[in-house]
């Protein structure tokens, strides 16, 4: 524990504030694009079905591109949609020069292979950074599109920490859109890497030797509180809907977080935390592809 730590002490990372200065940078950058290279970078939004909470996400998603002065192009496809249509679809947007960044949102309807539908979409314009190639070009060190949620959280862990060589960061959770990419992310901060999930042994020690925790593994509260080192920082990916008596729901974590943060010298909330840096993230993932495909450099702001 470092000394003079506090413990009920740990800072909160506010994702909402994080995420707005990144839009600003990101706004800041598509002006300088236009006024230099008369480019607007812009963004295909496709959403199959009627999913209430993924409609949201959506016209959050165009809101936040509008307003950052990039193109949104909004694709909404009836739920019942043929794989071959939605991949026409893809095809077209891979073709049009005025689309730098393709966003299919999942899920999808079970009828269509969203593994299909993923391969698709030109790596180039793979702004999720779900496609195969750009795992494997970030897990080999190359310039790939990095997924959203990993990459928002580096960002904070790199404004909280600055240095991260030889911390010991344990992840929980073990999927290829967070868990591993973080762990590549990680790695590439000079970071030891120990990569946990709901069934490892002792999961409980495992994570009281982090420095920096991830969870990222979709069990409401599954890493508790008493396991976190002291002075550690926490990072927050979980967001599980959860009825309380009453009817109502409420978002909580996968970390136990009114007794993590009694320990951590600073912790992701939930909501607020990781959730709001996604959609700025894709955002500045955008302007990434933009850059690439115009051959230009990215602005630096």
């Amino acid at each position: 524990m470092d000394e003079g730590f506090n413990p009920m002490s740990a800072d909160i990372i506010d994702g909402k504030a994080f995420a707005a200065n990144l839009k600003q940078d990101v706004a800041a950058q598509v002006a300088i694009l236009k006024e230099k290279y008369d480019l607007v970078p812009g963004l295909a939004v496709v959403l199959v079905g009627e999913d209430p909470a993924s409609h949201i996400y959506v016209r959050n998603k165009n809101k936040s591109t509008a307003a950052a002065g990039m193109n949104s192009f909004e694709h909404r496809l009836e739920p019942d949609v043929s794989e071959a249509e939605l991949l026409t679809l893809v095809k077209n947007l891979n073709e049009d020069p005025a689309v730098h960044g393709i966003l299919v949102q999942l899920p999808l309807p079970k009828h269509i292979n969203e593994a299909a539908v993923i391969d698709a979409i030109s790596p180039e314009k793979d702004v999720d950074g779900f496609h195969v190639i750009n795992s494997g070009l970030l897990a080999t060190g190359g310039r790939g599109m990095v997924p959203c949620t990993p990459l928002g959280c580096i960002m904070m862990l790199r404004a909280r920490l600055g240095d991260m060589s030889g911390l010991n960061a344990v992840i929980v959770g073990r999927s290829n859109i967070v868990g591993k990419p973080m762990a590549q992310l990680l790695l590439n901060e000079n970071c030891t890497v120990t990569m946990a999930h709901s069934r490892t042994r002792d999961l409980a020690d495992v994570v009281r030797r982090a420095d920096i925790v991830v969870a990222a593994v979709g069990v409401p509260e599954l890493v508790k509180g008493s396991w976190i080192k002291q002075g550690a920082t926490v990072i927050d990916v979980g967001i599980n809907r959860i009825e309380k008596p009453d009817g109502k729901t409420r978002l909580i974590g996968d970390v136990e977080y009114a007794e993590a943060a009694k320990h951590a010298a600073a912790i992701t909330p939930v909501p607020g935390g990781v959730g709001p840096m996604t959609i700025a993230v894709l955002l500045k993932n955008t302007v990434t592809a933009a850059c690439r495909q115009a051959g230009v450099e990215e602005p630096q702001v």
